[in-house]
């Protein structure tokens, strides 16, 4: 069988570029060796904020009494319970894709591709049999794994990755989570949420390092407020599993530290899925772990295109659905503009919640720029404050000669849904003083955002 295009893989990145495609009149099959959708939808974004979810819920029911509200007897975690509906979530959202591959008449083709050469790919299925299918254009988009250190072997049991933290069969009493990125953060704050005493062990100087060091500092007292052990500066020497706990050997500024634990969660980052796949046989380029590719995707053979986790940029599912439509927009002879990788949002999906997008306040002092910075707390928003979420606050970073807005980094409640607003104002190139005459609704969070532009200028109104 031929198609116009094959993608191998079907996460965010695979099945947005394979809808895009049919779109645009391509005869177009996937091949996926696991569940439609990929990590994201069945083990990664959708599933954790399923449980991230129940957490709040958790935490909203113990603080009852602080909205006027009186139980009968304490909430109680049915964590068996909040694993199986978010499990259901995954499962719905995986047939919600399925149906989107009848719609749009995508060949799902089951099974493990391997490119045969720049025009054809091999597909194995689970039965060992063997299928071969011809495309003018192939795009890899396999996506990545949690990467194991050499010290941190997982076995999927006692050292486990974030697949296995979120389908564990019980809560357990004690966690160690190595990594504070936006995996390992989420994960420490699910379980320190639910009852589990949870130590986060980070080797940066500062919990989420890639944010702006003020929303770090914010979320590691955050953390600890809430009771959990943040170790930064620390690094996992070793962990001993012959006992009946993990004795984690925790390397720190003071010293040697030991902590004995049900689980330890490596979180330490991901690793492109580039074996088995065939790259070497057309000799695709790979440089430091990742398939080299132009603006538009175009690996440096002919025919052949990456995205996603696999090339370089951040391994975000929204990056690689913005660069799949970019490549079959481009293969299909329109003139996508390229992605702007310095207006990508991140989102760390915890309480409070973190979310950033363009220059931290440092990096934009080291790029040269004369810089106004305007800070706006939910202390002073009543809005916040109604809602019992009044720890966090708004960042906004300007040029001082232009006004352009040079990045955003919020903490706080629903700041995962605000910074959408700072990423479509930085596209349109909106300035500092037009986002202070954007009249903004009261009573909502999104008032902070306006607020702080205005205290970049000194103009701000309700501190």
């Amino acid at each position: 069988m031929s198609f116009d295009l094959i993608i191998i893989g079907s996460g965010p990145g695979g099945y947005v570029a394979a809808i895009r495609a049919s779109q645009l009149g391509m005869k177009v099959g996937v091949v996926e060796k696991a569940e439609l959708g990929g990590v994201c939808l069945n083990w990664g974004c959708i599933p954790t904020k399923s449980l991230l979810k129940s957490a709040s819920v958790y935490e909203y029911l113990s603080h009852a009494s602080d909205y006027g509200v009186t139980l009968e007897g304490k909430a109680t975690v049915d964590f068996e319970k909040m694993v199986t509906r978010s499990r259901g979530i995954a499962d719905e959202m995986q047939k919600g894709v399925q149906f989107l591959f009848k719609k749009n008449k995508i060949e799902h083709i089951q099974g493990t591709g391997m490119l045969v050469d720049k025009q054809s790919v091999e597909v194995t299925a689970a039965d060992g049999k063997k299928a071969t299918y011809k495309a003018s254009h192939i795009i890899l988009a396999t996506g990545a794994r949690s990467r194991e250190l050499p010290n941190l072997k997982q076995d999927g049991k006692r050292i486990i990755s974030y697949r296995e933290a979120m389908t564990l069969k019980g809560k357990p009493e004690s966690m160690v989570v190595v990594g504070s990125g936006a995996i390992g953060s989420e994960f420490a704050y699910f379980y320190n949420t639910i009852g589990t005493r949870v130590t986060l062990v980070e080797f940066m100087p500062h919990v989420v390092p890639l944010e702006d060091e003020e929303v770090s500092k914010a979320l590691e007292r955050s953390f600890k407020k809430a009771g959990m052990e943040v170790m930064t500066k620390a690094t996992v020497e070793s962990v001993d599993l012959s006992g009946k706990k993990c004795k984690v050997e925790i390397k720190t500024a003071k010293g040697q530290e030991t902590r004995e634990v049900d689980v330890v969660l490596s979180a330490v980052g991901i690793t492109p899925n580039l074996e088995g796949l065939g790259i070497e046989k057309p000799g695709i380029t790979v440089e430091n772990g990742r398939v080299k590719v132009d603006e538009f995707y175009r690996t440096n053979i002919e025919g052949i295109y990456a995205i996603g986790d696999i090339v370089p940029g951040p391994a975000l599912a929204h990056v690689a659905s913005a660069e799949g439509i970019v490549c079959v927009e481009k293969i299909a002879g329109k003139n996508p503009e390229p992605v702007n990788y310095n207006n990508i949002p991140g989102c760390t999906y915890t309480m409070p919640e973190v979310a950033s997008v363009g220059y931290t306040e440092k990096a934009a002092k080291e790029a040269g720029y004369e810089i106004k910075v305007g800070k706006f707390p939910y202390t002073a928003s009543g809005k916040a404050k109604a809602s019992g979420h009044k720890d966090g606050f708004i960042k906004l970073i300007f040029d001082a000669k232009y006004g352009e807005l040079l990045g955003a980094h919020m903490i706080g409640a629903n700041v995962t849904e605000m910074i959408a607003e700072i990423v479509v104002a930085r596209n349109l190139e909106t300035t500092g003083q037009e986002m202070i005459r954007s009249v903004h609704p009261h009573p909502t969070m999104s008032e902070a955002i306006m607020e702080a532009a205005a205290a970049a200028y000194g103009e701000v109104i309700h501190l």
